[in-house]
């Protein structure tokens, strides 16, 4: 990717909802999977397959505990993930600035 391109993972309208809502945690944090569902108003399926490619390109990582009916899983953004927003963020200004 060239350094005027936006970033194809994120630019994604799914995966930038999701990037932007994990973004507005503090550097840490972690959203549960039913509240990002909630938040971005997506099927559970629909979700984990965007949840994936994210955290397959390091941008956000999950932890799910327990089985069943009891699990819970959990994301955040990754510092990767962070830097990969604001370099989309910067480049996106900067093609606007430029209309």
């Amino acid at each position: 990717m060239t350094d005027d391109a936006l970033d194809p993972l994120i630019h994604v309208p799914a995966r930038l909802r999701i990037v932007a809502a994990l973004a507005t945690l503090p550097d840490g944090d972690t959203l549960s999977f039913t509240r990002l569902q909630d938040l971005i108003g997506l099927t559970p399926g629909n979700l984990i397959t965007h949840l994936r490619k994210l955290e397959d390109a390091g941008y956000l990582s999950s932890d799910k505990t327990g089985s069943g009916t009891a699990s819970k899983t959990t994301v955040a953004l990754t510092g990767h993930g962070r830097t990969a927003l604001a370099a989309y963020t910067a480049t996106l200004r900067t093609l606007l600035n430029g209309l």
